[in-house]
């Protein structure tokens, strides 16, 4: 008997495991949230030069006995780009009377004019209200010149995030999941809410950055808790399930977002219930693998009990016993004494080629996915409802994975996913600019994708490392993926370079990580490795080209 064994003879999935996965996921909903949230906190809405005293320029001017229009008065005092936008840097340094036509259009044909001499916006900007009413951009002026500081603090978030996975996957295998996921709750809740309260930039990147730290918290945590908790026949269902919370959470902040223009609201908006995520988290029980791999069998036991409890099968808290468990866990509990660093991920042969692999799948997979997902502006229509056809696309794109994952198994849809990502996204580079909605649906096709790659990727990695060194794995891989999220929105530089640059970067960065994932071993209907020897002996001598070729023609016929 192993531990699946055992949770097959607690009830399999009953009613402990439901109320276990459904509380763990609920969370997903805002944790969507929060990795896109500065689209919308950190909005640039449309701006130009503020000019001063328009009241008076209005009566004083020396064209006309009449007072003029704003719209007027902008057209004497800030240039325009390309012959109609009126430029968002710059402004005359005196007033051009002779721009503002009989008709109020500008006249461009006095060479004296656009000659001009123009200076910086001295006075400030000037912002239009109607797609934000705040962000920080309008907030600390993070405009012109200062624009990188907006894509910055999105930068210092994921640097966060990143620094969550290395500092909670490594601190979770030692001090237990439980304790760590209720820690990240309450960080979560307490900093997120505190960053609607800063005073300045700096104060804003610095709770950012301790907010992306819980994020991953929350997210390594729950997900090795629920993966712990449930038997083997039910992980694909629970682990592609439990991502369409995060989708839902997508299309829960487009609306809320809509509702919230200021972002200091929309700020707490998406934080504060994870003070009600972090009183609930109390209910959780911890991973009882763990618990009898860190010598505190007692302690599992009596978890192992609860559970019976709940899915009312109390014959088994008299058959479970401390000497059953030990007996049938007796090369895990030995394996425990060793100390598993992250270099044990590397160490011996499997273990190296499938750390290796996950490398690139989560660093790619990331990468394109916030490539395509982080400046929904570019689009050039209503950024709510981008938001919302983003988050849509999600369903189908995870109820394809679901299916596949179940019955094609996970290596093929991992590999699909990416190969079919950097197909849509070398596609869309021939595609002419005027074409706005097609390049739109392919971008939001391969997003559907990589979303799904995302999906297969948290339940594959769970999959593949064993329980002793999960967490470490866990931490390990998604600092890939935060890495990617990274250097994605850094390619977008390269347009400048040359437009189609940054989709070929993506693209061949998904091609990559596709064709290394036909390398990772199945994990369909495959027990839990509890034991980097289980590992070993599992998947020693696996040929990942040739076993993907033999399931591929099965699977056709």
């Amino acid at each position: 008997m192993t531990f699946a064994d055992i949770l097959e003879d607690l009830g399999s999935f009953g009613r402990f495991q439901f109320i276990h996965v459904t509380l763990l996921s609920i969370p997903g909903l805002f944790l969507a949230t929060q990795n896109i949230l500065n689209n919308f906190t950190g909005g640039v809405p449309g701006h130009h030069c503020t000019v001063p005293n328009r009241t008076s320029l209005a009566l004083s001017h020396d064209i006309s006995v009449s007072p003029l229009s704003d719209k007027e008065i902008l057209q004497a005092f800030i240039p325009t780009e390309d012959g109609s936008t009126l430029s968002r840097c710059r402004r005359y340094t005196e007033a051009q009377w002779r721009l503002v036509g009989t008709n109020g259009s500008i006249a461009t044909s006095d060479r004296n004019v656009t000659e001009a001499d123009t200076e910086t916006c001295r006075d400030g900007w000037t912002y239009e209200k109607t797609e934000f009413l705040s962000t920080i951009v309008t907030e600390w002026d993070l405009v012109c010149t200062l624009l990188p500081l907006k894509r910055m603090s999105q930068t210092i978030y994921m640097g966060g995030v990143l620094t969550g996975a290395i500092v909670f996957g490594g601190l979770s295998d030692r001090f237990g999941r439980r304790a760590l996921l209720i820690w990240s709750h309450f960080q979560l809740a307490t900093l997120g809410s505190c960053t609607a309260l800063s005073p300045n930039y700096l104060a804003y990147c610095i709770f950012r950055f301790l907010t992306g730290m819980s994020v991953s918290g929350v997210i390594l945590n729950a997900f090795s808790l629920k993966m712990e908790w449930i038997p083997t026949k039910s992980r694909t269902v629970v682990g592609s399930i439990s991502s369409f919370f995060f989708t839902v959470g997508q299309v829960i902040l487009a609306g809320v977002a809509y509702s919230l223009r200021d972002w200091r609201q929309l700020q707490v908006a998406v934080c504060a219930p994870f003070y009600i995520f972090f009183i609930c988290s109390w209910w959780f029980s911890e991973s009882a693998r763990w618990l009898v791999l860190n010598r505190r069998s007692e302690e599992a036991l009596k978890h192992i009990h609860r559970v019976a409890r709940i899915n009312k099968k109390p014959e088994m808290m008299e058959k479970i016993t401390l000497e059953v468990l030990e007996s049938h866990m007796q090369k895990e509990v030995q394996s425990s004494t060793t100390v598993f660093t992250a270099y044990d991920l590397l160490r011996t042969p499997v273990m190296r080629k499938i750390s290796i692999c996950l490398i690139f799948v989560w660093f790619s997979t990331s990468f394109a996915y916030y490539g395509l997902a982080m400046d929904l502006q570019k689009f050039g229509v209503n950024i709510y409802l981008v938001q919302l056809i983003f988050g849509a696309v999600d369903f189908p794109a995870k109820l394809g994975a679901l299916v596949t994952l179940s019955f094609v198994g996970r290596r093929v849809t991992q590999s699909a996913c990416l190969l079919l990502s950097a197909t849509v996204i070398f596609v869309n580079i021939f595609v002419p600019s005027e074409m706005q909605t097609l390049r739109t649906s392919l971008a939001v096709l391969g997003k559907g994708l990589t979303s799904a790659s995302f999906t297969c990727v948290y339940l594959y990695t769970g999959e593949l490392y064993p329980t002793v060194i999960r967490q470490t794995g866990m931490g390990f891989s998604s600092t890939m993926a935060r890495i990617g999220s990274m250097a994605a929105p850094a390619v977008l530089i390269l347009e400048d370079i040359l437009p189609a640059l940054p989709s070929i970067i993506y693209g061949g960065s998904a091609v990559m990580a596709g064709i290394l994932a036909i390398f990772l071993p199945e994990t369909l209907n495959v027990p839990l490795p509890d034991t980097i020897e289980d590992v070993e002996e599992k998947w020693w001598g696996h040929n990942g080209v040739a076993d993907f070729g033999v399931n591929m023609q099965k699977w056709l016929e």
